[in-house]
């Protein structure tokens, strides 16, 4: 007989998953709180009001981040994988379509991954958060060049169907994300928010082949990127 308070066998195997299920899930939470608030508020935004939009206490979210660097962190990270895995459901989409004979598979894909990063708030959030983490962190670095990857392959895929204009490059896109979707000065993300789809649209119209015009300059690299930064 077991002692008294000892739980079961049974019990014991069920509740270690439990438990990670639920440090998951709060973790989760007190990420999607804390972009949006780093959107509306800026970095500095209260930690007690990002908590207490995630439905937990301070305790919960200094736990999963024990301090503001640690939170503007994850919250990178967690955007930059999204981000990635947007790319690679459009790449895997293309693939599909035009397995079964799609025209403008390629291209569209280009499309969805745009659209699809915009949601997550990459330009209102990339400058305010730039400052607050270390740039050569090796798990940031990892995720930006996964991210990178797939960006490069969906454009390198438009390319070469015909689709997409061979004078722009990865750093060109990333770029116009950034800047089409960050906030003008003196107006808030809600107002820049209707236009983005506009304008966004008027960007992809411009790097369809064959291209109307000739681009001043020379494609943005990653490395020209990294180096601004």
């Amino acid at each position: 007989m077991g002692s008294i308070g000892t739980a079961p066998a049974a019990n014991r195997k069920h509740a270690a998953p439990k438990v990670r299920a639920d440090a998951t899930r709060n973790r989760e939470r007190i990420i999607s709180a804390a972009r949006e608030a780093f959107v509306i508020h800026g970095a500095d935004a209260p930690l007690d009001e990002i908590a207490r939009h995630a439905g937990i206490g301070n305790a919960t979210l200094y736990r999963h981040f024990p301090d503001r660097d640690a939170l503007v962190r994850g919250v990178v990270l967690a955007v930059t994988d999204r981000i990635a895995t947007r790319a690679r459901a459009a790449i895997q989409e293309a693939t599909a379509e035009a397995g079964g004979g799609g025209d403008g598979a390629a291209f569209e894909a280009v499309r969805r991954f745009v659209f699809g990063a915009v949601e997550e708030r990459v330009g209102a959030l990339c400058p305010m958060l730039s400052a607050r983490f270390d740039k050569v962190d090796p798990e940031l670095l990892a995720a930006r060049q996964r991210l990178e990857g797939l960006v490069e392959e969906l454009i390198d895929r438009a390319q070469r169907a015909g689709e997409l204009r061979p004078d722009v490059a990865v750093g060109d896109l990333m770029v116009a994300l950034s800047q089409l979707t960050r906030p003008l000065p003196g107006s808030g993300c809600a107002e820049i928010g209707r236009f983005v789809d506009r304008h966004l649209q008027l960007f992809l119209d411009g790097l369809r082949a064959p291209a109307r015009s000739t681009l001043p300059g020379h494609a943005a690299t990653l490395e020209e990127l990294r180096k601004g930064s």
